[in-house]
């Protein structure tokens, strides 16, 4: 499949234009291993074990709904006989509808969030009950996480394009930025980890992560898009904020194209980089990207190339002398992490901790002792299908 991003990236650079292709394909051929056809959802991870002839065995484990949410988002960009050998024989508008029959269970605002974005996006006759079950979850007090008030967002800029503009989706969508706009510490373009106060311990509430910065980014955009649709005029504050964002964390971006995990929001620096991430590097922070630059802003296509470059050029492993592909296409997976290996995340806490004190604290004493050179041998459906959405999607798609 053909898209305008595939496109760009063929321009741009043919080797990562076929990994994009390769990653797209491997996607496709893994999904299916990841579905549990017995509860009509996805696994929440695929664990992989050596097997005695040196290859690897993968195991199913337990169930997610956000990460089958997310699956169906990607997959909706697959033609229909494709949608179907992803979902388990469902198209993504059928799979939507199972998650919708189960809304009234789901406590979880992301969750109901992810769903209603997908019932937006797939024009699923059922996305009134959708939004309706998403504003009895939002009726909460207090903070939200921030990557759940994103979703919220999202879903809300979908619904309000699926609706063609329906007012009272206009009012929940000016209300659902605020909390992210009023969230930054200062003059601080990254997003905290929390909406507010009490969600996390004082003691590292400074601290964010990756997650934090890219779902905001992609939110906001979406939601100056909506609002733009048919000659509005959008929301310019909130797509400011979106490139504010996305200009550090590239900034920031490492030498060999990492997206680095944890940052200190109140200063717009690293706090601890590792775990590198795989889903950073060849779809979250893409499909965030993209969707900023369709939204009019910024155009941060180098940043998503090397990213992705990282994913078959691993500078910690070849440093390491510990030559391991991330790509597995026999397996159907990528491999989720490299870290550190150090025992109970010992190297965050402590940035954590010293960072609260000493702003960019950095204790280089940590880098020497545990080196990034271990890789955590699983991979989840929601990464398939955040690499789908991002080669595949975008929000004029």
């Amino acid at each position: 499949m053909t898209t305008t991003r595939l496109q760009a990236l063929a321009r741009e650079d043919l080797p990562l234009h076929a990994l994009a292709e390769r990653l797209l394909l491997l996607a496709e051929n893994g999904l299916p291993a990841m579905y549990r056809p017995e509860a009509d959802t996805f696994a929440f991870t695929m664990a992989g074990s050596p097997a005695a002839d040196g290859s690897w065995q993968l195991e199913r484990r337990g169930t997610s709904t956000r990460y089958a949410a997310i699956t169906a988002l990607g997959a909706r960009f697959l033609p229909e006989e494709r949608q179907r050998a992803v979902l388990g024989g469902h198209t993504a508008e059928e799979f939507t509808g199972l998650l919708v029959q189960r809304l009234p269970e789901v406590r979880n605002l992301g969750d109901a969030a992810l769903i209603t974005w997908s019932a937006a996006e797939t024009a699923h006759p059922e996305l009134s009950d959708a939004l309706a079950r998403l504003a009895v979850l939002e009726r909460a007090d207090g903070p939200r996480y921030t990557v759940e008030a994103a979703w919220v967002l999202s879903a809300l800029a979908a619904a309000h394009t699926a609706t063609d503009g329906a007012p009272d989706l206009r009012k929940r969508l000016t209300a659902a930025r605020e909390p992210l706009l009023r969230s930054r510490i200062g003059d601080s373009p990254l997003f905290p980890h929390a909406t507010g106060p009490g969600l996390v311990p004082w003691y590292r509430s400074h601290v964010s992560c990756f997650a934090d910065q890219t779902y905001p980014i992609q939110a906001l955009a979406r939601a100056h898009a909506a609002t733009a649709a048919g000659g509005g005029d959008g929301d310019p504050e909130a797509l400011a904020a979106a490139d504010a964002c996305a200009a550090r964390i590239c900034e920031l971006q490492g030498d060999g194209g990492q997206w680095w995990w944890h940052y200190d929001a109140r200063r717009g620096t690293v706090v601890e980089g590792y775990p590198v991430y795989s889903v950073h590097q060849h779809a979250m922070a893409p499909t965030a990207l993209f969707d900023l630059t369709d939204a009019g802003g910024a155009d941060f296509g180098a940043a998503i190339r090397r990213g992705l470059r990282w994913m078959t050029e691993v500078p910690e492993l070849a440093a390491a002398d510990a030559a391991e592909p991330m790509v597995l296409d026999g397996l159907g997976v990528t491999w989720r992490k490299v870290y550190r290996g150090d025992p109970r995340k010992a190297v965050r806490g402590a940035r954590g901790l010293a960072t609260r004190a000493v702003p960019g604290l950095r204790i280089a004493t940590l880098d020497r002792v545990f080196t990034p050179a271990s890789v955590d041998r699983e991979c989840r459906p929601y990464e398939f299908g955040w690499l789908l959405h991002a080669w595949l999607g975008g929000t004029r798609g």
